[in-house]
Protein backbone atom coordinates (compact mmCIF):
# COMPACT_ATOMS: atom_id res chain seq x y z
CA UNK A 1 0.00 0.00 0.00
CA UNK A 2 1.51 3.36 -0.56
CA UNK A 3 1.63 6.55 2.07
CA UNK A 4 -1.35 7.80 0.11
CA UNK A 5 -3.56 4.85 -0.48
CA UNK A 6 -6.36 7.48 -2.30
CA UNK A 7 -7.22 10.48 -3.76
CA UNK A 8 -10.41 10.72 -1.95
CA UNK A 9 -10.62 13.64 0.68
CA UNK A 10 -10.62 12.64 4.04
CA UNK A 11 -12.38 15.47 5.75
CA UNK A 12 -15.60 16.97 4.71
CA UNK A 13 -19.03 16.04 4.27
CA UNK A 14 -17.99 12.70 1.93
CA UNK A 15 -15.38 11.40 4.16
CA UNK A 16 -17.86 9.36 5.77
CA UNK A 17 -19.14 7.43 2.60
CA UNK A 18 -15.08 6.65 1.61
CA UNK A 19 -14.67 5.56 4.79
CA UNK A 20 -17.40 3.23 4.05
CA UNK A 21 -15.82 2.12 0.60
CA UNK A 22 -12.71 1.75 2.39
CA UNK A 23 -13.99 -0.92 4.70
CA UNK A 24 -15.92 -2.49 2.17
CA UNK A 25 -13.18 -3.32 0.49
CA UNK A 26 -11.38 -4.20 3.00
CA UNK A 27 -14.52 -6.57 3.93
CA UNK A 28 -14.24 -7.61 0.02
CA UNK A 29 -10.31 -8.80 0.74
CA UNK A 30 -10.76 -10.83 3.71
CA UNK A 31 -14.05 -12.73 2.13
CA UNK A 32 -13.34 -16.05 1.86
CA UNK A 33 -10.39 -16.95 3.65
CA UNK A 34 -10.30 -19.76 5.86
CA UNK A 35 -8.48 -18.10 8.88
CA UNK A 36 -9.39 -18.11 12.43
CA UNK A 37 -8.22 -14.99 13.24
CA UNK A 38 -9.93 -11.56 12.73
CA UNK A 39 -7.97 -8.87 11.54
CA UNK A 40 -8.54 -5.06 10.86
CA UNK A 41 -7.09 -2.04 9.84
CA UNK A 42 -6.28 0.92 12.34
CA UNK A 43 -7.07 4.33 11.37
CA UNK A 44 -3.93 6.20 10.65
CA UNK A 45 -3.21 10.46 10.35
CA UNK A 46 -0.27 10.93 8.22
CA UNK A 47 1.70 14.09 8.17
CA UNK A 48 4.58 15.61 6.31
CA UNK A 49 6.63 18.06 7.88
CA UNK A 50 9.59 19.48 6.14
CA UNK A 51 11.88 17.57 8.27
CA UNK A 52 10.24 14.24 8.52
CA UNK A 53 6.57 12.05 8.05
CA UNK A 54 4.28 11.61 11.14
CA UNK A 55 2.00 9.03 11.64
CA UNK A 56 -0.77 9.16 14.49
CA UNK A 57 -2.98 6.07 14.88
CA UNK A 58 -6.10 4.88 17.37
CA UNK A 59 -4.82 1.77 19.01
CA UNK A 60 -7.50 2.00 22.01
CA UNK A 61 -6.29 -1.08 24.34
CA UNK A 62 -3.48 -2.50 22.75
CA UNK A 63 -0.54 -2.92 25.03
CA UNK A 64 2.63 -1.40 23.56
CA UNK A 65 4.31 -4.73 23.93
CA UNK A 66 1.82 -6.04 21.15
CA UNK A 67 2.65 -3.76 18.62
CA UNK A 68 5.51 -4.17 16.17
CA UNK A 69 7.22 -1.15 14.22
CA UNK A 70 9.53 -2.53 11.40
CA UNK A 71 11.06 -1.42 7.96
CA UNK A 72 10.63 -3.99 5.51
CA UNK A 73 12.37 -2.51 3.03
CA UNK A 74 14.77 0.83 3.32
CA UNK A 75 10.97 2.73 1.82
CA UNK A 76 7.95 1.11 3.47
CA UNK A 77 7.23 1.07 7.32
CA UNK A 78 5.62 -1.54 8.30
CA UNK A 79 3.08 -1.27 11.87
CA UNK A 80 1.33 -4.58 12.90
CA UNK A 81 0.24 -6.20 16.39
CA UNK A 82 -2.77 -7.75 17.69
CA UNK A 83 -5.69 -7.25 19.76
CA UNK A 84 -7.79 -8.99 22.41
CA UNK A 85 -10.88 -8.32 23.86
CA UNK A 86 -11.04 -7.87 27.87
CA UNK A 87 -14.40 -7.97 29.90
CA UNK A 88 -14.61 -6.67 33.22
CA UNK A 89 -18.32 -7.56 34.20
CA UNK A 90 -18.69 -9.90 36.95
CA UNK A 91 -19.80 -12.47 34.31
CA UNK A 92 -16.32 -12.10 32.53
CA UNK A 93 -14.58 -12.07 35.64
CA UNK A 94 -15.67 -15.26 36.39
CA UNK A 95 -14.66 -17.29 33.25
CA UNK A 96 -11.44 -15.31 33.01
CA UNK A 97 -10.54 -16.70 36.46
CA UNK A 98 -11.35 -20.34 35.47
CA UNK A 99 -14.64 -20.65 37.80
CA UNK A 100 -18.13 -21.94 36.69
CA UNK A 101 -20.11 -19.68 35.53
CA UNK A 102 -23.96 -19.99 36.76
CA UNK A 103 -26.70 -20.41 34.66
CA UNK A 104 -27.81 -16.80 35.19
CA UNK A 105 -24.16 -15.24 34.15
CA UNK A 106 -24.48 -18.72 31.62
CA UNK A 107 -27.56 -16.82 29.43
CA UNK A 108 -25.63 -13.50 28.66
CA UNK A 109 -25.66 -13.28 24.74
CA UNK A 110 -24.08 -10.80 22.36
CA UNK A 111 -26.61 -8.23 20.75
CA UNK A 112 -23.63 -6.29 19.36
CA UNK A 113 -19.98 -6.48 18.97
CA UNK A 114 -18.38 -3.60 17.42
CA UNK A 115 -15.28 -3.42 18.92
CA UNK A 116 -11.86 -4.43 16.57
CA UNK A 117 -10.05 -7.63 17.32
CA UNK A 118 -7.66 -9.79 16.29
CA UNK A 119 -4.47 -8.81 13.93
CA UNK A 120 -3.33 -5.56 11.99
CA UNK A 121 -0.98 -4.65 9.90
CA UNK A 122 -0.55 -1.05 8.10
CA UNK A 123 2.12 -0.69 6.06
CA UNK A 124 3.25 2.81 4.45
CA UNK A 125 5.68 3.47 1.22
CA UNK A 126 7.70 6.42 1.54
CA UNK A 127 8.11 8.94 -1.46
CA UNK A 128 11.60 9.83 -0.69
CA UNK A 129 14.61 8.59 1.18
CA UNK A 130 13.91 8.20 5.43
CA UNK A 131 16.23 8.10 7.96
CA UNK A 132 15.35 4.87 9.81
CA UNK A 133 18.56 4.59 12.08
CA UNK A 134 16.33 7.78 14.27
CA UNK A 135 12.51 6.84 14.33
CA UNK A 136 10.98 7.65 17.03
CA UNK A 137 7.74 5.85 18.10
CA UNK A 138 5.41 6.06 21.40
CA UNK A 139 1.70 5.44 22.86
CA UNK A 140 0.09 7.29 24.82
CA UNK A 141 -3.99 7.01 25.60
CA UNK A 142 -4.64 4.62 23.06
CA UNK A 143 -2.61 6.66 20.29
CA UNK A 144 0.90 5.70 18.59
CA UNK A 145 2.35 8.39 17.48
CA UNK A 146 5.66 7.72 14.70
CA UNK A 147 8.06 10.38 13.70
CA UNK A 148 10.28 8.89 10.80
CA UNK A 149 12.50 11.62 9.70
CA UNK A 150 13.73 11.96 6.21
CA UNK A 151 17.50 11.17 5.16
CA UNK A 152 19.41 14.40 4.80
CA UNK A 153 20.01 15.13 1.00
CA UNK A 154 23.14 13.74 -0.15
CA UNK A 155 24.98 17.13 -1.81
CA UNK A 156 26.83 16.08 -5.11
CA UNK A 157 30.79 15.65 -4.49
CA UNK A 158 32.99 16.95 -7.46
CA UNK A 159 36.23 14.45 -8.39
CA UNK A 160 38.94 15.74 -9.60
CA UNK A 161 40.93 14.13 -11.65
CA UNK A 162 44.51 13.75 -11.34
CA UNK A 163 47.52 14.54 -13.89
CA UNK A 164 49.35 11.72 -14.68
CA UNK A 165 52.78 11.46 -16.73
Amino acid sequence: MSLFRTSFPTTGDFAPLFRLLDDYDSHRQTRGQASSVRSFAPRFDVRESENAFHFDGDLPGIDQKDIDIEFSDPQTLVIKGRSEREYHTPEAEAQNEGREVTKAEDKARFWVSERSVGEFHRSFTFPSRVDQDNVKASLKNGVLSVVVPKATAQGSKKITIENVE
